[in-house]
């Protein structure tokens, strides 16, 4: 018996040419252990665009090799999502259990279950051992405290992106804030600049943030009511460069970021590169971590390395307890901004990730693709 597998590719050198392949997997090639999930749904953020612009430097094309690509020219994007048990070669797990995890744009895929608990497991497969541990890591939906399936689309849409804004909260609140006046921080519509400028707020003794975004998204940032000030990308002079400055950039747009570090000068403390929704064919991620700026003030931030230092400091339990009320006070703010649109099917979907990729992104909407 065999399986029809169907799967969105994206060009690794170029993320507006993308492709959908289908093949047969045949299901007497599962292997003891090994088990195939059915993917339900997925959320697609700008996120997504980051994983796909920094897939060779951070290791993000090697989750999923992609099928029918002899050449290597193609990469599967990850994305956040559900999924649920088909088929099990594995004694500890049944068919029709649900799980929450990392998975490609695609209707199935085999894992290979590890240090299987009650709640978790670990994808074991050989290509994803030396992969950040906190993206091979499947939640057991079946045995999961609270658990509410209505929640699902908000999880799926703010867990990656919140859990990136918990971390970089708890460096800069861990480091005093460098010392900084202000915390300017790029592409403020985002959801994780969002979740981030919100977790800020909540602090007492904090600077003053500062969101920047373009002249179109400008009235909705403002009615979040999480930023002290706004600017527009027009405005830039505006910004009181006089201040000493922790910025941090979720765009990776080098004019913006170029102007930023020209005018601030010293006053810059550092520039924290967070993602790279900015981009176009010439760019790199090189680009965005600076190399065309300050870069011994610039560094990129990666949260799967602030998340294992925090759970060798906590404990695990003392990082969830800590990461679930951040995630969940953002959640909640979430319900008064946040539309969700449903897309279904790989082939529907293939509109929505062109304007997504060109940077058409409607900020107060989070787009869920069901398979």
């Amino acid at each position: 018996m065999s399986l029809i597998k169907e799967e969105l590719q994206t060009s690794k050198k170029n993320l507006t040419q993308r492709r959908i392949v289908t093949n047969d997997i045949d299901l007497d090639d599962l292997k003891n252990g090994e088990i195939i999930v059915q993917i339900e749904n997925f959320a697609f953020t700008s996120n997504n665009v980051t994983y796909g612009v920094a897939g060779e430097m951070m290791g993000y094309w090697q989750f999923f090799p992609t099928m029918n690509d002899p050449e290597n020219i193609w990469g599967c994007i990850p994305m956040w999502g559900f999924a649920e048990i088909k088929y099990s070669n594995n004694k500890e797990l049944e068919v029709g259990e649900r799980l929450f995890g990392y998975f490609p744009a695609s209707n199935i895929l085999t894992l290979k279950p590890i240090k299987i608990s009650q709640k978790t497991f670990i994808d074991g497969e050989e290509h994803r051992k030396e992969l950040p541990p906190v993206y091979n890591n499947y939640i057991r939906l079946n045995n999961e405290d609270n658990y509410n399936k209505n929640n699902d689309n908000i999880r799926a849409l703010l867990f990656p992106l919140h859990i990136t804004s918990f971390c970089l909260c708890d460096y800069l609140q861990n480091e005093n804030y460098l010392g900084a006046e202000q915390v300017i921080i790029v592409s403020a519509s985002s959801k994780t600049a969002i979740g981030l400028a919100q977790g800020l707020q909540s602090e007492e003794k904090k600077p003053e943030i500062i969101g920047l975004t373009s002249k179109r998204n400008s009235e909705f940032v403002k009615s979040l009511n999480s930023y002290d000030q706004i600017y527009s990308y027009d405005d830039l002079g505006d910004i009181n460069i006089n201040n000493s400055s922790v910025m941090v950039d979720m765009a990776g747009n080098r004019e913006i970021l170029g102007k930023l570090h020209s005018s601030l000068g010293n006053h810059m403390l550092k520039c924290i590169t967070v993602g790279m929704t900015h981009w176009d064919n010439e760019t790199t991620a090189d680009d965005a971590m600076g190399q065309l700026m300050n870069r011994d003030r610039t560094e990129f931030f990666f949260a799967p390395d602030h998340i294992q230092k925090r759970i060798s400091d906590w404990g695990t339990d003392g990082y969830n307890k800590k990461t679930t009320s951040f995630m969940d006070a953002r959640a909640e703010q979430s319900k008064n901004w946040m539309n969700i649109k449903e897309v279904s099917g790989l082939n529907n979907f293939l509109d929505t990730y062109d304007e997504v990729i060109q940077g058409d992104i409607n900020p107060n909407e989070g787009i869920i693709v069901n398979i």
